[in-house]
C-alpha cells in the first residue's frame, strides 16, 4: 500500500511546504491588493523555498519543445529584431488557425520571451510574444502580430527597456494606456493584465548594462507602477503587482531570483509563474 511518509522522498515535503508557502504569500498579496511603499526600508521581504515542483507540467504545442529549440537557435545566431517578429508572427498564425482552449498570450521584452515552458502555468495554453530589448513603443507597433488569436488573456509586461534607454514616465505610462486601448479595441472578449515592472540589483548587478542600471533607481520603479495600477483601474484592466515578490529588504531585486540583476533564473520564474496562477485563480476567475 502507498504511503506518503514511506514513499515520499524528504526533498518533496520541502518543495510541497515552499511552494505551499509562496502560493499563500502570493493569494495574500493579491487579496489585499497590496500597495507599493514610498520607502524601500518598509518593503515586504518574502522569504520562500522555491524547488522543482512535482506538479505535472502540460506545456502548449505552441510552447513546447519545438519552441524552445527555436528560442536557442535565436540566441545562438542573435537574431535581429525583425527576425524575431516574423517568429512570432508565424506563431500567432499557427495559434489563430488553431486556437488551442485557454489561449493565452504572453506579451513584452526578455523576461516574457525567455519565460521557460516547463514552468509556465499547466492550465493554460500559452503564446509568447516576447522579444528582447522591447520598448513601450516598439510593443505598440507590433500588437497586430496577433490580432486574429482570440486569446482569452492578454499578460503584458513592458517598461524595463525604456527606463534604461531615459525614456521620461509620462511618455511610459501614455504608451502604456495606448497599448491597453488598443488590445481592448481588438481583443474586446480578452482579460488584459497589466503586470508591474520588476526592480534590480543596482551595484550588485553584473548585466552589461550596468552603468545604466545603477542611475536607475528602484523608487521610480515604485512609482512607474503606482502609476500603472491607477493606469489600469482608469482603463479597466487588471494589474498583477509582482514587485513586492522579487525585492529584498532594501527594495533590490532579490540575487537569488535573478542571473545578472536584471533577468530572471528559474527560481524567478517559479515565482512569477505561481503569482499568475494563484492571480488567475483569485481575479480573473471568480464569480461573477
Amino acid at each position: 500500500m502507498f504511503t506518503f511518509s514511506r514513499d515520499f522522498p524528504t526533498w518533496v515535503w520541502c518543495s510541497l511546504a515552499g511552494n505551499g508557502l509562496l502560493s499563500l504569500t502570493v493569494a495574500m498579496l493579491i487579496v489585499t491588493d497590496y500597495k507599493l511603499p514610498e520607502d524601500p526600508q518598509a518593503s515586504a521581504t518574502i522569504t520562500s523555498t522555491t524547488t522543482n515542483s512535482i506538479e505535472s507540467n502540460r506545456p502548449s504545442p505552441l510552447f513546447g519543445a519545438a519552441r524552445t529549440e527555436l528560442l536557442a537557435i535565436g540566441r545562438n545566431h542573435k537574431w535581429t529584431y525583425e527576425q524575431w517578429v516574423e517568429q512570432l508572427q508565424r506563431e500567432a498564425i499557427a495559434a489563430s488557425n488553431n486556437r488551442p482552449d485557454r489561449l493565452t498570450v504572453l506579451v513584452g521584452d526578455s523576461l516574457s520571451l525567455w519565460f521557460p515552458s516547463k514552468l509556465l502555468p499547466w492550465d493554460r495554453n500559452w503564446l509568447n510574444q516576447g522579444i528582447s530589448g522591447e520598448t513601450t513603443a516598439g510593443l505598440l507597433k507590433r500588437l497586430y502580430l496577433f490580432d486574429s488569436t482570440r486569446p482569452e488573456t492578454i499578460f503584458v509586461m513592458i517598461g524595463i527597456n525604456d527606463l534604461v534607454h531615459g525614456v521620461d514616465d509620462w511618455t511610459i505610462l501614455a504608451n502604456q494606456r495606448r497599448i491597453i486601448r488598443q488590445l481592448r479595441a481588438v481583443h474586446p472578449g480578452s482579460q488584459i493584465v497589466v503586470q508591474s515592472i520588476l526592480p534590480h540589483s543596482g551595484e550588485a548587478a553584473t548585466w552589461e548594462g550596468r552603468d545604466r542600471l545603477v542611475q536607475l533607481s528602484n523608487s521610480r520603479i515604485r512609482k512607474i507602477n503606482r502609476g500603472l495600477k491607477a493606469l489600469a483601474d482608469s482603463e479597466g484592466a487588471f494589474f498583477l503587482n509582482l514587485h513586492p515578490l522579487f525585492t529584498d529588504a532594501q527594495g533590490f531585486l532579490r540575487s537569488e531570483l535573478s542571473t545578472d540583476g536584471l533577468h530572471l533564473n528559474d527560481k524567478g520564474y517559479q515565482v512569477w509563474s505561481t503569482a499568475i496562477k494563484m492571480y488567475s485563480k483569485i481575479r480573473l476567475e471568480e464569480p461573477e
